[in-house]
């Protein structure tokens, strides 16, 4: 299945999800509304919640609370989105002006704190401390993640295992208590939970490394950001880091200095680099073996159409092209 057919497997409860989050979002204040709808409806493809539907129905659960938990997901994320963009002062997301772009940081900060808070109460309402549990901890896990990357930026020496520890921590997090929580409202017992975990962890860790490669690879329109924008914040992502490790002396001193500098000055000497330190290629194999760890996760749950999504969302977030 493709993403569309994938999506098209739970349309009800993606109809469901998509009320919720319209009810949800809903504020006196009109500015809340204004920015929390423009991220919201901004054409992100909703992995994450998709994830929580998804698991949700593999592990044969028949209640609403996937449902709820979904939207909690994707304010969650959305909250992260808009704080990312004020720290990086990023103006493209998704191929339109970022909401800080539109409507200034000090609203972006303020409507992604709104998010996160409407994220909790909702998660109160569900009345389940093990969510509350799970949805805690990954928040404050993704935190880290970001003040993690904070340190990395600019920095050249950053490892692979110190990159893969932020990406874990600030991207793959979010995936795996997507896919723990559909095992959780199911009842399911502690190792069908950690696989589906697991399974969440790996797949969010191949999408991360995906567009770590897209970054460098892509077309800035399919992509809905300036190609090189991690550069631009100097970010050392796998591919520099990976080019980093095995170029030459004068590759190196060239990749050094761009990360030292972030822009995008220097992105034609940093893309012959990843070229021909086959760099893009190395981040591309390490996207496929963390995806076929996601699809091995599921070996413990029964066969049905919802795993077959799984199965077929962990090759699509190898493989995809933007």
């Amino acid at each position: 299945m493709d993403l569309s057919a994938i999506q098209a497997l739970i349309d009800d409860d993606r109809r469901a999800v998509d009320a919720e989050i319209g009810r949800r979002l809903h504020s006196e204040v009109a500015l809340v509304n204004q920015v929390g709808a423009y991220i919201i409806h901004s054409g992100g493809k909703r992995l994450r919640p998709l994830i929580v539907l998804l698991a949700a129905r593999a592990v044969g659960y028949q209640g609403r609370q996937h449902v709820s938990l979904a939207a909690i997901i994707e304010f969650i994320h959305t909250a992260t989105l808009l704080h990312d963009d004020v720290v990086d002062d990023s103006p493209l997301r998704r191929g339109r002006e970022t909401a800080n772009a539109v409507w200034g940081n000090e609203a972006s900060v303020l409507v992604g704190d709104f998010l996160y808070s409407r994220a909790f109460e909702m998660m109160v309402e569900i009345d389940n401390m093990r969510v509350m549990g799970i949805l805690a901890k990954t928040t404050n896990t993704i935190a880290e993640g970001e003040v993690l990357q904070l340190l990395n930026c600019h920095d050249p020496d950053v490892s692979e295992a110190r990159y893969l520890h932020v990406i874990h921590s600030k991207t793959a997090k979010l995936f795996e208590a997507a896919a723990q929580l559909g095992a959780v409202i199911g009842g399911q017992p502690v190792a069908v939970e950690a696989a589906l975990a697991g399974y969440g962890r790996h797949l969010g860790t191949a999408f991360q490394l995906t567009d770590d490669l897209l970054d460098y690879s892509a077309d800035s329109q399919a992509l809905g950001k300036n190609v090189g924008a991690d550069l631009a914040e100097g970010k050392p992502t796998l591919p520099l880091i990976h080019a980093l490790r095995t170029g030459s002396e004068a590759e190196r001193r060239a990749l050094r200095a761009a990360i030292e500098s972030g822009g995008r000055e220097h992105i034609e000497t940093v893309l012959a680099a990843i070229e021909s330190t086959g760099a893009n290629t190395y981040t591309a194999r390490k996207a496929e073996d963390e995806a076929s760890s996601a699809r091995q996760a599921l070996a413990v749950i029964p066969d049905s159409p919802y795993k077959q999504a799984l199965l077929d969302l962990a090759d699509f977030s190898a493989h995809r092209n933007h």
